[in-house]
Parts: C-alpha cells; structure tokens; sequence
C-alpha cells in the first residue's frame, strides 16, 4: 500500500517534460520541510491504496504521462513498484525527489528530477552525494534559487561536480523570493549553463483561471 495525498490530471509545469498533459501522483509525507515548500497539506493528509487501485485511477485518464511527486515520494518502498509496472504498461514516467533519500534500486526508465536543495531552502546538506553516481543521461537536477547567494553556491556545485557533463540542470526562482528576470539575468552575466525553468502551472491556473 502507498499513502496518496491525490491523484490528478493537469499540464506538466516543470522539468523538460512542461508542457505535456500529465497524470500526477502525489504521495503522502515528507521528511524535509522547506521554507519555500507549496505542498504542505501533503505532509500528513492521504488515504492507503494499493499498486493496483492507483494505476486504475490512472488508466481513467487520456494521457500515457506519468509524474510522481509528492510530498516525497521515495519514502514510500512501494513507489518503486508502482513506476516499474508504469513503465512495463508503456507509460512515460518521472519522479521529483528531493534528493535526500537514496535512488540507486529506481527503475532506469524513469526520469528523476533530482532537487537539490540549496542553502536559503531551510533543507541544506540533505542532498545524499551517493545519489552522483545513480543518474542516467535522462535524468535532471533542479535548483530553487532563493537568493543571489543560492545562485552562486548552484552554480559552484554543478561545476564540482560536473552536472553539465551528463546531465540537464534547472534553475527554478522561488516563488515570492526572487522573480524570473532577476534570475535570467544571473544566468545570462554569469554565463551558466543552466536552463531557466519556471513553474509553468503557476502560471496557467492563477485564482482566475482554475477550472479545468
């Protein structure tokens, strides 16, 4: 059984995957608590369902795009599971983790969307370095960027390590912290080879637009 906080159809707002009418599942609980954090209400709230009732509510859907997200959906073993029989159903799935909990036994037909989280996000130092050595060519690294500050230690990180090398890296502004001009501004100065990455649903379902 897995704890699912909801089970929804929306366009995809993230990662090279935006744009794309998507299937999310949300998991419940998450052992991080960032201050920029816009899913709180998925710390506790949920019911239990099993492999099989999830991906029947997912066949309810048009779409063979699948995102799990959560909460944090890796503290839940059964997630494997699930993403794995996605996959065998012909299913393009990803995952956003939030890089603390281990991703080495994750099927490698799946996207991992990898946040790694900075110094101003309240969760620093929870990034499991092992997690370095357990991507693919498909797989990306994400940064919410809070502060100039946080801008520098990202870009200091990905050159350490050499994300560029293999992978895709995403720097996303903080919703309410620093806004996407100040943002594209860094990269473009600092000549990073980050791609920008706003949060695309945030803009599509403001309060005005919700409905769909």
């Amino acid at each position: 059984m897995i704890k699912i906080n909801e089970i929804f159809f929306s366009i995809q707002g993230e990662s090279s995957y935006a744009g794309w009418p998507t299937v999310f599942v949300r998991t419940s609980g998450c052992p991080l608590r960032c201050s920029y954090c816009d899913t709180k209400y998925a710390y506790y709230e949920g019911e239990r369902l099993s492999v099989d009732e999830i991906v029947e509510k997912i066949q309810g859907f048009s779409t063979k795009y699948v995102c799990i997200t959560g909460g944090e959906p890796l503290s839940q073993g059964k997630t494997f599971a699930l993403m794995a029989k996605l996959c065998d159903m012909g299913y393009t799935v990803s995952i956003e983790t939030n890089g603390a909990e281990p991703v080495k036994a994750l099927d490698t037909r799946v996207k991992k969307i990898i946040d790694v989280k900075t110094p101003d996000s309240g969760a620093a130092d929870t990034f499991l370095m092992q997690n370095l050595e357990h991507t693919t060519p498909l797989d990306e690294f994400k940064f919410v960027i809070c502060s100039e500050k946080d801008f520098h230690w990202a870009e200091s990180f990905v050159k350490e390590h050499h994300l560029h090398e293999k992978n895709l890296v995403l720097y996303s502004p903080s919703f309410g912290c620093v806004n996407e001009e100040w943002l594209a501004k860094q990269i473009l100065e600092n000549k990073s080879l980050a791609r920008l990455q706003l949060q695309l649903h945030k803009y599509i379902w403001t309060p005005n637009k919700r409905g769909v």
